[in-house]
């Protein structure tokens, strides 16, 4: 079993619990801002913030990763599991940002469910990712796993029939493409949680 080969020291799983953390936290803002659409420029620095404490948090994690001999596992595993919750959570920024550089003046409900998935996505990579600590029950990891792809579909859903919305909407071309781009970005950030379930997969049943 993985828990008998792993070293003692838990700084890993700190780092990948931090990790995900921020990227709930930042998840939930980018909801909270398109389900109640007021003060803008505050809330968009607030998950700024939040994403800047993310990428201090990997960048102490990739120096742990050079600089540390023995690893729970294996190390091109780590640093791939390392990003793509990194990119989760630098997608869901962007998304963010172009609200206020784009002068979105208002949300829209496609947008409010995409990050609602957003939300549910990230907090079952939290879940799945902290059981990597010690893998007594893989296949509730994997079940965890199939979760995060099932609301990947279900996002990649709700994007296509939102974009069908946006062009049937009768709003400007303008306003068309900026609207695509922010869908687009919330949906790739959960593309990127599929992702972190893809390498956690590889990890328990290489291990389990």
């Amino acid at each position: 079993m993985l828990e008998k080969l792993m070293p003692k020291s838990d700084e890993f799983f700190d780092d990948f619990d931090a990790q995900c953390a921020r990227t709930v936290e930042g998840a939930k803002l980018l909801h909270e801002l398109l389900s109640d659409f007021r003060d803008v420029p505050t809330r968009v620095q607030a998950l700024k913030d939040v994403e800047h404490k993310g990428d201090e948090v990997t960048h102490t994690a990739f120096n742990r990763l050079h600089q540390q001999f023995i690893t729970p596992f294996d190390r091109g595993q780590i640093h791939t599991l390392l990003s793509r919750i990194d990119d989760v959570l630098d997608l869901t920024n962007a998304a963010a940002a172009r609200l206020l550089y784009y002068e979105i003046e208002s949300t829209r409900a496609d947008a409010t469910e995409l990050s609602r998935l957003l939300v549910l996505s990230t907090q079952k990579v939290q879940e799945v990712v902290a059981a990597l600590r010690l893998i007594k029950k893989p296949e509730q990891i994997l079940a965890g796993c199939m979760e995060i792809k099932r609301l990947e579909t279900q996002a990649d859903e709700v994007l296509r029939a939102g974009m069908g919305r946006l062009f049937k909407s009768g709003v400007d071309t303008l306003t068309i493409i900026k609207w695509k781009e922010i869908y687009d970005l919330i949906e790739t950030a959960t593309d990127k949680c599929q992702g972190v379930a893809n390498v956690i997969e590889g990890v328990v049943l290489e291990h389990s």
